[in-house]
């Protein structure tokens, strides 16, 4: 839903607390099926000044809520002093005009790149800009540091670092997809709850990351520089116990848009008329067999969400499908150029399908993935006029064993 938002009040530690909400039945950045949802975090720092750090978006009340929240936990809104914006992305920046309506006596802090997004997107020229180990002093003991991050996932983006707690308030760093229920932090998780996000995490890293994985190693590594207890991203849990997981498990995430992946194989698969899907069927039969675990995805009917972050997490990857009009099937074709355009690259693959009066599927396939610089390494494709007979059948196999065999030297846990 998007009205009707409750807002959670957490303490993080003395002087520092999260606001929290979940929101569903949204597309994420307009684009992105989130069928699980995804959370909203927002952190009060208090000292003798107050900072808020990241305040939500204004869908639909949301402002008028975290007004009164804030209230709740013995801060008075009017009483905020700096609004500091991590990234200008508008769900962790969309409510600054609606604060303009009840204070005039705030400064924004956020990088370079994001001071000009401020003043375009709300006319707002009040704005101290910060660059690396700039710092703001609170009182009470609480001093901030702000350490840019750029292109993570927009040129903005900035850490924000609590010295006392020693809290990294990440933004989209460390995020996750996923509505949170009772336990918000990582101490608090059941297995399947650690389980859960870490599925959205993957999601997530896929749907919104991937493209600049790059960036988001270099982002882990200035995270390492810090003396880092306490991880509070703007999406999903918060790490108190174990920040370090987190850490760990989005490098494993650069390393899967890399051509790692887990000890599994995506089918990604379409087909007209049931010619392609018999080859498919019989691959599914040789994964069994071999006792391979799988995922099948037929286009167009799986999200683009899903269908990237399964591609992303797996070490191999079966491409079936047919020509069409003298090119590639395109639900297939459409969601290859996406993996593409999220640099998804160097996995383990195979294609195979049919062809009627002419093929075309195999030149199109190349020009996607020179094109977008994939570099997949695909075991020799096979490809059958109409229905696959036996002989198809044994190549369709082959190759299947090869691309088993090819994965193993790019699965990691």
């Amino acid at each position: 839903m998007r009205g009707g938002l409750r807002m959670k009040k957490l303490k993080i530690a003395d002087g520092i607390y999260m606001l929290t909400m979940n929101v569903e039945d949204v597309l994420f950045e307009g684009i992105w099926e989130i069928a699980n949802g995804v959370t909203l975090n927002s952190y009060i720092v208090q000292g003798d000044k107050t900072a808020i750090i990241d305040g939500v978006i204004g869908w639909d009340g949301v402002p008028e809520t975290l007004y009164k929240n804030l209230e709740e936990i013995g801060v008075d809104p009017k009483s905020i002093d700096y609004l500091i914006v991590n990234h200008m992305e508008p769900d962790h920046s969309g409510w600054i005009s609606n604060y303009r309506k009840i204070k005039d006596d705030f400064t924004i802090i956020c990088t370079d790149k994001a001071a000009k997004m401020v003043a375009s997107f709300y006319g707002e020229d009040k704005i101290r800009v910060v660059k690396e180990g700039d710092t703001l002093d609170l009182g009470k003991g609480k001093i901030l540091s702000f350490h840019p991050v750029p292109n993570v996932h927009w040129p903005d983006t900035m850490y924000t670092y609590e010295k006392d707690t020693k809290t990294l308030f990440s933004c989209d760093m460390f995020g996750a997809f996923g509505r949170m229920g009772d336990h918000c932090f990582d101490d608090e998780l059941t297995p399947d709850e650690i389980e859960f996000f870490e599925i959205e995490g993957i999601r997530y890293y896929s749907n919104v990351m991937a493209t600049f994985t790059p960036s988001v190693k270099k982002a882990i590594e200035k995270a390492k520089t810090l003396d880092v207890k306490i991880i509070a991203p703007g999406h999903g849990p918060v790490y108190r116990q174990n920040p370090q997981k987190i850490m760990d498990d989005y490098y494993r995430f650069t390393r899967y848009a890399e051509g790692a992946g887990k000890n599994e194989i995506t089918i990604l698969w379409g087909s007209m008329y049931g010619m392609t899907e018999k080859a498919v069927e019989h691959a599914e039969s040789i994964l069994k067999r071999e006792g391979v675990k799988y995922n099948k995805l037929k286009m167009p009917l799986e999200s683009e969400s899903e269908m990237v972050a399964t591609i992303l997490r797996s070490a191999g990857i079966i491409v079936a499908a047919p020509t069409y009009e003298y090119k590639l099937f395109p639900p297939v074709a459409t969601a290859l150029n996406e993996v593409g355009r999220k640099k998804i690259t160097g996995k383990a693959a195979f294609r195979f399908g049919s062809y009627g009066w002419s093929g075309g599927a195999e030149k199109e396939l190349a020009e996607i993935l020179e094109r977008n610089k994939m570099n997949w390494d695909f075991i020799e494709s096979v490809e059958f006029e109409g229905a696959p007979r036996e002989e198809d059948l044994k190549r369709v196999e082959a190759g299947v064993l090869a691309l088993i065999e090819k994965m193993k030297s790019k699965v990691v846990a």
